[in-house]
């Protein structure tokens, strides 16, 4: 299957001349994102009258362009029909929400059961996109909201909102340590010199900035809410950590577990049976790929999460 059936070559406006190559071909090209006519274009994929041009060429009208669409594999990954809680679909996108405990996609030891398997089975092309369509991802034990991209054109513009940070990802949150406001957390992220399955700041990383909003304060705790301005692995449980104040039950980055006060056993054990990081992507904002409008979806704060509150919230009022 290729990006796209045309095959037949085409010729550039005359009312377009002046105007660069790669502008004139993605109105010419509206299923195609004018960050993906660049890619083909710098890679000899489309010639302007047999000739190979840069993106920024300036068209005289008239040229000849003929197109040379990579053929797209269909993936391995297979398709299962297991729950998928949609809460938005179109021909362009799919907005889901993703329950703790399931991968986005596919990885070492864990070929199956993810996201994008049952992404797989409700849109069956999504096998010829790139990793099924899905341009951002969440960790397994994260919950919340994902944009999967249902086209090539949908993908490119996805991809090109989150590097321009058109995109807005936001989350909730529960931290050990109490807070007295927001802030933004602007260090690099890299792999972790000595441990492979984590992240950390150091100075050689990828850079990384997270913005953070106090929502309510414990004597122990304190509730989130954060922006990401970069899309790292790990970046909101690195961040918090780095600044002191790591996400209640992560295995990884959180330390030991800080207990509030006040707790009777019942509460203490329900606490202590909560064994994952405490984050949740809340709400999702972006550009819709065809029409352009902006679009919002907000998916409440899971049931498990819920009860931490409510358990911090009887400890510090003496309920």
């Amino acid at each position: 299957m290729s990006d796209d059936s045309t095959g037949i070559p085409m010729i550039l406006p005359e009312e377009q001349a002046g105007q660069r190559l790669d502008a004139v071909l993605s109105q010419l090209l509206p299923e195609t994102s004018r960050s993906r006519i660049q890619t083909l274009v710098r890679d000899g994929r489309i010639l302007v009258d047999g000739v190979v041009e840069k993106p920024s060429a300036r068209i005289r009208g008239g040229e000849q362009v003929e197109i040379n669409w990579p053929e797209i594999e269909p993936s391995t990954w297979l398709a299962q029909d297991l729950p998928l809680h949609i809460l938005y679909e179109d021909a362009d996108i799919l907005v889901v929400h993703k329950p703790a405990g399931q991968l986005t996609h596919p990885g070492a030891g864990h070929a199956d059961g993810t996201l994008v398997n049952a992404v797989l089975a409700h849109v069956p092309d999504n096998a010829y996109l790139p990793r099924g369509g899905i341009v951002h991802r969440l960790d397994k034990d994260t919950t919340g909201l994902l944009v999967v991209a249902k086209s090539e054109m949908a993908r490119q513009s996805l991809i090109d909102q989150l590097g321009d940070h058109t995109m807005h990802r936001e989350y909730l949150a529960l931290v050990m340590g109490p807070m007295t406001g927001g802030g933004r957390v602007d260090a690099p992220i890299g792999r972790h010199a000595h441990d492979r399955l984590r992240m950390t700041v150091r100075d050689d990383g990828r850079p990384a900035q997270t913005e953070y909003r106090l929502v309510e304060r414990f004597p122990r705790h304190s509730y989130l809410r954060l922006r990401l301005a970069t899309g790292r692995t790990h970046q909101i449980r690195v961040h918090m950590t780095h600044i002191g104040h790591p996400l209640v039950g992560d295995p990884v980055y959180g330390g030991r577990m800080m207990v509030p006060q006040g707790l009777d056993e019942v509460a203490l054990a329900h606490w202590r049976q909560f064994r994952r990081q405490a984050l949740h992507a809340w709400r999702l904002r972006l550009y819709h790929p065809e029409s352009g409008a902006l679009m919002t979806w907000e998916s409440p704060l899971p049931e498990d999460m819920t009860e931490l509150l409510t358990l911090l919230r009887h400890a510090r009022d003496g309920h």
